[in-house]
């Protein structure tokens, strides 16, 4: 599955007025920095490999603004049209730049979608696009968005009337690249010229989301993004072990042909990630210390078992391992670590770089060093002795889930 992303941030942004005369809106401050700095962090979160901004007005501005950013792991790219396009007509001008498929988002709103679960072909789709929608109660702003099944049929107007609900496009895309081939030349729009196209040929779905929604494009909701944003990126997270938990623990695991899945364990990530939980993987790698396998083969089982994850539509936000033993024979790992369970380094590092509830959060393990971990870190352990693991968290995370 696709591992890029695009963010449309050409828009004027003339419904804010004079806070967009000198400021593109993407960049607006909002809970403390601008707003694209929000929206390309979490698509870091979701383990996107590259992010292509397709800038339009003051275009310069946001270009200089990621010249200097760095996300290991993400490489950020800004592409600036040379005259307004729309948001179809921005997309042609990237073509070259599109891979087979794709994930594309408004610049100017946040949709909590995992793109993972957006992108999962979950019934062999072969159609050209799928649209993550939001129920609206009032939809006056957006129109509303009308299916058969999962098929979108419709992009009606605006209601007449205020206050009717409905399901409407939240911003957020999969795209295949070769939906995008008859865009013409010019000022083209998505919304409405490329998307209805391709409903009258059943060629997109739509896929509900009930995630946190803001779109700073009026005033009000600017304003409300100020503290809205900042609650809705704060999230409780499920922290792992692996070996146990995971996977088999046959003893030194490194090589993704000897990986087994524990029962319940995809599922139950899967479930974690569809009710927006961060997941984390913490693991003691002793074997590294002792001379079994090196860091190199660390890393490569966990991007295969990202992968593996990604693939289902669910995603692992970061994993976390701590090669150290007092006991190792490796020159520098031979000694203790704080980050070796049952010291809480890596669930700590890992609450300081993300925005973690932790009223609500959970480390699962096999061990008491694992609760041991999770009780000096300050969040509840529970222990895993077999059995389906998503059956043993399942009523656990709706219950800590709920609002």
């Amino acid at each position: 599955m696709t591992r890029h992303a695009l963010v449309l941030a050409g828009g004027l942004g003339t419904r804010l007025g004079a806070l967009t005369a000198d400021c593109p809106k993407p960049l607006l401050p909002v809970a403390g920095k601008p707003f694209l700095d929000h929206l390309i962090g979490h698509l870091a979160r979701e383990w996107m490999r590259r992010i292509t901004v397709l800038a339009g007005y003051r275009g310069a501005d946001i270009a200089a603004h990621f010249a200097d950013v760095t996300i290991p792991g993400t490489e950020i790219d800004v592409l600036v049209e040379p005259e307004p396009l729309g948001t179809g007509g921005a997309l042609r001008f990237a073509a070259d730049r599109l891979p087979e498929s794709f994930f594309l988002l408004n610049g100017d709103t946040f949709f909590d979608v995992s793109l993972a679960d957006l992108g999962w072909n979950r019934d062999d789709f072969d159609g050209l696009a799928r649209i993550a929608l939001r129920r609206m109660e009032n939809t006056g702003r957006y129109g509303v968005v009308l299916r058969d099944g999962l098929t979108i049929t419709e992009f009606a107007a605006r209601p007449d009337r205020p206050g009717q609900g409905g399901l409407v496009n939240g911003g957020v895309y999969w795209l295949r690249r070769d939906g995008l081939d008859p865009i013409s030349a010019g000022a083209v729009s998505l919304e409405q010229d490329v998307f209805p196209r391709l409903a009258a040929v059943q060629a997109v779905q739509g896929v509900a989301y009930p995630g946190g929604f803001i779109d700073i494009g009026v005033p009000e909701d600017y304003t409300r993004a100020q503290t809205y944003l900042h609650a809705l990126l704060n999230r409780p997270a499920l922290f792992l072990d692996r070996d146990g938990v995971i996977n088999q623990d046959i003893g030194y695991l490194h090589e993704p042909e000897k990986f087994v899945w524990m029962p319940g364990a995809a599922e139950a990530i899967k479930r974690a990630s569809d009710l927006g939980w961060f997941v984390f993987v913490v693991t003691n790698q002793a074997g590294v210390a002792r001379g079994l396998y090196d860091e190199d083969a660390v890393h490569s089982l966990h991007r295969w078992l990202d992968d593996r994850v990604f693939a289902m539509g669910a995603r692992i936000t970061g994993f976390r391992y701590c090669p150290h033993h007092p006991d190792g024979v490796v020159p520098g790992l031979a000694r203790p670590c704080d980050w070796r369970k049952p010291n809480p380094g890596m669930l700590l590092e890992l609450m300081a770089r993300y925005p973690v509830g932790r009223a609500n959060s959970l480390m699962v393990g096999d061990r008491d060093t694992d609760l041991a971990a999770a009780e000096a870190a300050g969040i509840r352990g529970l222990k895993y002795e077999g059995g389906n693991l998503d059956a043993l968290l399942a009523p656990r995370l709706r219950e800590r889930s709920a609002p």
